[in-house]
């Protein structure tokens, strides 16, 4: 985290508007050879498909050496057998608690998804927020996983490698926990919302994607892209089904050091 908040340029010359790829180069970078080991964490007694659903898209996508899933152990009578599902130990409620199987299974990942479908379990939070915090690897949030750690957001942002698939109403959240002294509102224009966000990720080492006034918004280091969402393949909705999360995942493995670039490479990927 930085100190202070840096000088917005009037110019907006941190902006970059996105109708054709700007990043074209990051899809051409994609390996021949399968390599990489992404982690999907998430799933619950209940709800566990989308999940599952995630992993297969990855895994007919790109080349990754593996695409590993771990679900919470209450649905191991559940699902078949397979190399690639693993099981974290559950509580009573058929949610992730605190082991040392969820730590393993995220410090031994290239790159770690946080898929969502956690519930909002007290003890399934501190499980993770205590396992993500023990590693670096690189860590994307998406979906209820962001409303999971919104409270300890604070604790997240001050680990490396951060990247957020959010909505506004949950980067609102994430805003009040850290006491952020400017509020990004629905209400906003584009152009508050961007300057908002620009200056956050000053301060914040985190990279951002959301969505808002029909466009979806990517800034890191203070740097920031637009792509009308008429531009993509997306709906509203279907920006948060979990597909575009892991594309942006898997793109952010294979170029490490640009988030941005891969971040916003992965809006146009097909």
């Amino acid at each position: 985290m930085t100190s202070g908040f840096a000088k917005i340029p009037q110019d907006l010359s941190y902006w970059q508007k996105q109708r054709q790829p700007l990043f074209a180069d990051l899809a051409w970078n994609i390996p021949e050879q399968k390599t990489g080991h992404l982690a999907l964490i998430g799933g619950n007694a209940q709800n566990f498909s989308s999940i599952i659903r995630t992993a297969e898209f990855l895994d007919r996508t790109f080349p990754l050496k593996q695409v590993a899933t771990i679900l919470p152990a209450s649905l191991r009578d559940k699902l078949p057998a397979s190399e690639n599902i693993s099981f974290a130990p559950a509580t009573s409620g058929g949610t992730f608690t605190k082991s040392h199987e969820l730590r393993k299974a995220i410090e031994s990942a290239d790159f770690v998804m946080l898929a969502g479908d956690l519930s909002r379990n007290a003890e399934t939070a501190i499980a993770i927020s205590d396992a993500i915090t023990a590693s670096e690897t690189p860590l994307l949030v998406t979906r209820d996983a962001v409303d999971l750690l919104a409270p300890t957001a604070a604790q997240l942002l001050s680990r490396p490698h951060i990247f957020l698939v959010a909505s506004m109403l949950q980067l609102q959240k994430i805003f009040r926990s850290v006491y952020y002294p400017r509020m990004i509102m629905l209400s906003q224009p584009l152009v508050p919302a961007i300057e908002t966000l620009h200056k956050f990720t000053l301060s914040y080492d985190a990279t951002i994607l959301t969505f808002h006034e029909d466009n979806l918004i990517v800034t890191s280091h203070g740097d920031l892209t637009t792509t009308r969402i008429s531009d993509t393949s997306y709906m509203p909705l279907t920006l948060w089904s979990g597909q575009l999360a892991a594309k942006i995942a898997a793109l952010n493995l294979y170029n490490p050091n640009k988030p941005l670039e891969a971040t916003t490479a992965a809006i146009l990927f097909e």
